[in-house]
């Protein structure tokens, strides 16, 4: 835990001196599919062994786990699965729970999701779904039948409810935000967007205070100028999520997303065979460094990766450099990318620091 937090030198010589860069809190991503060519949801237990002892590599020391869509039962099974997995999990990135993107999906804004699986969230699904506890998040299109019921079911049952693979009006998401949603789900990706005359999904976003837009900083899911435009509508709200696929930290291939092939470019985030972007090959570091590019202050940067993270799965203990709070921290060099990472003080990624000067 962290103790205390000052200013200026310590009294005595420091345990450990950064000459360069910022230490920040431990960056948290609420939407990981995969990373170093593993699948969370079909990940077998070296699979998730690799993933949770490499992200400190990223600087990110908690994460959500993401399920895209597949039957509801298919996706009770992973997340017991998971379940029965995590106590043996090694030293390394915190997982917070999981994220279940689907599948009460809009079949109009699928992105990469299989259309075959896309269903009604009945009361029957939504129970199946929360059975193990597992779930912290849940994304879904507010305008199928039974979504608002949802919202309110989920949100009472301790989830965080993000609208997100959505045709709806911003008067139904409005309404879903009225029900408990508190976040939108990769902004302007798969959603109904700003018309000047009919509103949809991203424009609620940038006016709701209700609302935490995720945005994946990769500047191709989102453009610069589109970016800047939501950290300027929606400051202190952003939430930098990677939506990284198994294909992150890896060479150029194939890999899979929700049991279908994705191909890893030379140069851009992973696509399926119809050219569909199929999450991203980002780091949340890099993100934050594409941030201040942009003309993010580095504190509101940094702030997106942690706090408001943190604070929306109801984790104040995480994202931030307080007394009292989780001594997860990482030193970002001044190229923005983590060099040591530590979760719970204990140091879990020591990088090459011979340029560090």
């Amino acid at each position: 835990m962290i103790a205390e937090v000052g200013e200026g030198r310590p009294a005595g010589p420091p345990d450990v001196d950064l000459p360069t860069g910022v230490l920040a809190p431990g960056l948290v991503d609420l939407q990981v599919n995969g990373f170093f060519g593993y699948d969370m949801v079909d990940a077998d237990e070296a699979g998730w062994h690799t993933v949770v002892s490499r992200l400190p590599e990223t600087g990110v020391t908690s994460f959500l786990p993401t399920f895209i869509t597949a039957p509801v039962r298919t996706q009770a099974e992973a997340l017991r699965r998971a379940r029965d997995l995590l106590p043996g999990l090694p030293a390394g990135t915190r997982v917070l729970g999981v994220h279940l993107e689907g599948p009460f999906l809009s079949e109009k804004r699928k992105g990469a999701h299989n259309a075959a699986h896309l269903t009604d969230p009945t009361p029957e699904a939504v129970a199946a779904l929360l059975e193990t506890g597992l779930v912290k998040l849940v994304t879904l299109a507010p305008e199928r039948n039974g979504a608002l019921d949802a919202v309110r079911t989920l949100t009472e049952a301790g989830v965080l409810v993000s609208v997100g693979h959505s045709d709806a009006s911003a008067e139904r998401v409005a309404a879903a935000a009225d029900a408990g949603a508190r976040m939108v789900t990769h902004i302007f990706n798969a959603q109904s967007g700003v018309h000047h005359r009919e509103p949809g999904v991203a424009a609620q976003a940038l006016v709701d205070p209700r609302l935490s837009p995720g945005l994946i900083l990769d500047l191709h899911h989102v453009a610069p100028l589109v970016a800047e435009l939501v950290f300027r509508a929606a400051g202190g709200r952003v939430v930098l999520v990677t939506d990284a696929a198994s294909s992150a930290g890896m060479p150029p291939g194939t890999y899979e997303l929700g049991g279908e092939p994705i191909t890893m470019p030379e140069q851009g985030p992973p696509l399926r065979a119809d050219g569909t972007l199929a999450g991203s090959g980002l780091r949340l570091d890099e993100a934050i460094g594409n941030a201040v590019r942009i003309g993010v202050g580095l504190a509101d940067a940094v702030d997106a990766a942690t706090r408001v993270p943190a604070d929306l799965i109801g984790r104040p203990d995480l994202g931030r450099i307080a007394p009292g709070a989780a001594a997860d921290l990482v030193w970002l060099g001044p190229d923005h990318r983590a060099r040591t990472t530590w979760v719970g003080g204990q140091n879990v990624f020591e990088g090459d620091h011979d340029h560090a000067e």
